[in-house]
């Protein structure tokens, strides 16, 4: 903006107003580029920390898992072994859509026996096979994602037991093969694998490898079990349901013994 008497060929001068104004905006973006945007206060800062707190996803990890289980129990999944797959759907595209829904049945607490069953009698040994262990790491990821990312920094400080820091530390330590034990050991819950693991410090990529090597041969016994139901005194069927039972009862008699020798002392 020009002052009026500069008009006849003198020099251009800004009246003193327009500076101090244009001088405040100056100043006003420069302190806003500086500081960047201002955070929230008062509720609105409140708010924010409530629900991004450990107990607030501790507790949304709580109601997820509930309403998976709670739509299991609605939808029943195990009416796959009396009625069969949808028609519509066969061959490979069947065996993935399967999977994922192994995987999600896996997080809502199916039991995953009934599901490697539904495998065998639905897809036959081979594709079944392949079918329930991509649903086996599937499931187990989400478990471990799910956990890790809601439930281990509100979990973590209650590690205070003596069996609860061991765990944790030979997960944290020796993550691999403390999982490719667990899952090859019989006796331990897949779901209450996952979470402890997640709650530790393991990594992402030595649990899925440990869960993908170390449920095989269980995954295969059940597998070929459901495949070959329908002739039972068949020399597959009876070899897949023996080794279903003997690490069963091997895992029976070793937790026994364990709890016998804890008895003693």
């Amino acid at each position: 903006m020009l002052d009026a008497t500069t008009r006849s060929g003198g020099t251009a001068t800004v009246s003193p107003r327009t500076a101090a104004t244009e001088l405040a905006v100056a100043t006003t973006e420069l302190a806003v580029a500086t500081t960047g945007p201002v955070a929230p206060t008062g509720f609105a800062a409140r708010a924010i920390r409530v629900l991004l707190s450990p107990w607030s996803r501790l507790s949304l990890l709580v109601a997820l898992l509930a309403s998976a289980a709670t739509a299991v129990v609605l939808f029943q999944p195990q009416q796959l072994l009396t009625d069969g797959w949808p028609p519509q759907l066969g061959g490979a595209a069947a065996a993935l859509a399967y999977a994922v829904a192994y995987g999600l049945c896996t997080v809502a607490f199916v039991p995953r026996p009934l599901l490697n069953l539904a495998a065998g009698a639905l897809f036959g040994s081979q594709l079944g096979l392949a079918s329930a262990l991509a649903g086996t790491v599937l499931g187990a990821g989400i478990a471990f994602c799910l956990g890790r990312i809601l439930g281990q920094e509100a979990l973590r400080p209650l590690l205070r037991g003596k069996w609860l820091k061991a765990a944790d530390g030979q997960l944290s330590r020796h993550g691999f093969r403390s999982m490719l034990a667990a899952r090859l050991f019989p006796g331990v819950p897949f779901a209450a694998a996952n979470y402890c693991a997640a709650v530790s410090r393991m990594g992402l990529l030595p649990f899925l490898l440990a869960t993908a090597l170390g449920s095989i041969p269980n995954t295969a016994a059940y597998v070929v079990a459901g495949a070959r139901a329908s002739t039972p005194t068949s020399p597959a069927f009876l070899i897949a349901m023996a080794c279903i039972a003997l690490p069963g009862l091997a895992g029976a008699v070793l937790a026994w013994r364990k709890r016998h020798r804890l008895r003693g002392h």
